[in-house]
Parts: C-alpha cells; sequence; structure tokens
C-alpha cells in the first residue's frame, strides 16, 4: 500500500479513496443513524461516573464507522471510544498501544451522549485521522443541524464548502468562551470549577453545551471565541483541534504547550486571547498541570 503524498508532503489519499471522503461518508451516515434513534436507547450504561453515559446507538455507531473505514483501509488503526475500558488511565494506555501504527483513526461515535439520551439537541459525531502522531483529517458532523466540518491539514477548514475562519477578538471581556462540566467528578470536574469561577467574572459570557467536539467545531467557525476544559480524552478533541488550527485558531494544554494527541487538559481560541486566557487559568490554579 503505497500513499500518494498531498503537496504538503502528508499522505492523504491511500489506496483508490481519499480518507476525506471515507470520514465524511461514516460520520454523516453514522450521524444520519444516530438521529433516526432519538428517543429509542434500549441500552443505557455508565462509565466512570453516573453522569459519564453509554448506549446501544454509541455502539452500534461506532460498529459502523469502523466497518466503513476498515472496507477502504483494513491496515489502518482504529481507537474509538466504545472500545476502550473507562477512566483515565485506561485512556492513555489505548492511546498508546493504537499509536504503534502509522495510521491511525480516532473515533468519538457520539460526543453529547447525555444530551443524545436526554434529547437535548447538541451532538455530533467525530471522526480524525492521525498519521505519525500527527492529525491531518477532521470531520465532524452535527446531524441535528446538518452541519459537517472539515479540515485538512494544509489545507484550511470548511463547513459545508464554505472557508472556517475564527472569531476576531481580542480580549476575554468581548468574548464569548465554552466550558465543560467534566463526568469525572473526583478531578477534572474541581479543577474545570475553578476555571469556571475565574473565567466568569472575566468574560463576556461562558456557555456549555456539552460536546466537546462542537465546541472545538464553533470555536474554529467564529461563534465561540475559546474553549477550555480538564480532563478530555483524544477522541473528544482530535478531529476539532485541526478544525480550529486550520481555520487560524491556536491550540494548546493548559499551560501553553503545544497540542499533541496526548493532551488532556486544552485550550482552543482564535489566537488572539490565548495568552490572556492561560494567564488567567494559572492564576485560578485551574490548569490541571
Amino acid at each position: 500500500m503505497k500513499p500518494l503524498e498531498s503537496q504538503s508532503k502528508i499522505p492523504y489519499v491511500v489506496g483508490s479513496k481519499s480518507p476525506t471522503a471515507v470520514a465524511i461518508n461514516s460520520a454523516s451516515k453514522a450521524g444520519e443513524w444516530i438521529k433516526s434513534r432519538l428517543g429509542l436507547v434500549k441500552e443505557l450504561n455508565t462509565k466512570v461516573s453516573a453522569q459519564d453515559l453509554v448506549t446501544d446507538v454509541d455502539k452500534g455507531a461506532e460498529a459502523m464507522i469502523r466497518k466503513l473505514i476498515l472496507t477502504h483501509f483494513p491496515d489502518h488503526e482504529i481507537l474509538g471510544e466504545e472500545g476502550v475500558a473507562p477512566g483515565a488511565a485506561a485512556s492513555v494506555e489505548a492511546l498508546t498501544q493504537a499509536s504503534r501504527s502509522d495510521y491511525l483513526w480516532i473515533v468519538d461515535p457520539i460526543d453529547g451522549t447525555t444530551n443524545f439520551v436526554h434529547g437535548f439537541p447538541y451532538f455530533c459525531v467525530s471522526i480524525a485521522l492521525a498519521y505519525k502522531g500527527e492529525v491531518i483529517i477532521g470531520v465532524i458532523y452535527d446531524p441535528i443541524r446538518d452541519e459537517l466540518f472539515v479540515a485538512e491539514k494544509g489545507k484550511g477548514a470548511y463547513i459545508h464548502g464554505k472557508k472556517s475562519v475564527v472569531s476576531e477578538e481580542s480580549s476575554l471581556e468581548d468574548s464569548i468562551l465554552a466550558v465543560g462540566f467534566n463526568p469525572d467528578r473526583d478531578y477534572a470536574l474541581p479543577v474545570n470549577m475553578k476555571g469556571i469561577t475565574a473565567l466568569s467574572g472575566e468574560v463576556r459570557s461562558l456557555r456549555a453545551a456539552g460536546s466537546a467536539a462542537l465546541h472545538l467545531a464553533y470555536v474554529a467557525t467564529g461563534r465561540l471565541s475559546g474553549y477550555y476544559e480538564v480532563g478530555l480524552n483524544v477522541w473528544d478533541v482530535a478531529a476539532g483541534v485541526l478544525l480550529v488550527t486550520e481555520s487560524g485558531g491556536k491550540v494548546s494544554d493548559t499551560v501553553g504547550n503545544s497540542y499533541h494527541l496526548g493532551v488532556r487538559n486544552l485550550v482552543a481560541t482564535n489566537g488572539k486571547i490565548h495568552d490572556e486566557l492561560l494567564e488567567s487559568l494559572k492564576v485560578a490554579d485551574a490548569t490541571g498541570l
């Protein structure tokens, strides 16, 4: 199997079908099926806490995505949320094992499962492809709004074919930030609450809609100025991180180090407010690091 290389020397096409097309098709097909299952959940279980839910629909969607990807790229590795045991340690170990493959697909079949279970219309399918540890394709599909966000490394990011660009706010006081109420009640949530408390007095407004992937997609499209959360998993953010950076934004860990697949404490912004946000988190002891 010989990869063809893009102008930026990053392989995008393996075999006869574009990985981007496979990601788009997989996300859209899974998303439409997920939408059809709203209100029809048959199996509901919890993972790390009573707030961390998984359903038969999550499992079914991931199985569908795996089948579609492996049909075209049988030699690639797939890291999907539903194939990993609960907890941070298991997530780290799963990423370490999966990263031994040059080509790694990173899949969250439903980012925002709690929203899905309760009928709150804010959830999505997130699919990323990493090559030797670097995300080169990111696709997020919101089936409720029929919004498709696509990014390719070095080629920009788009929403339904329209170029995606981050917002212009240059200070926290003019910004709308997204935050998360992490299901890890013992560690991540208390740290996040420190950040939320500090930021609430510094920004125009805060939003917490319950999907890390869609929060990142909204930063990429300029709907949000930034997003912060401690305790995330790679499948929550991999696709969204590429969307933000390819839209002109900036992503780092909570103390300013460059993003890599192992980052669990994340700050993503339009770039203009990044340093100010990092400083606020530092002062509030809300970095988690």
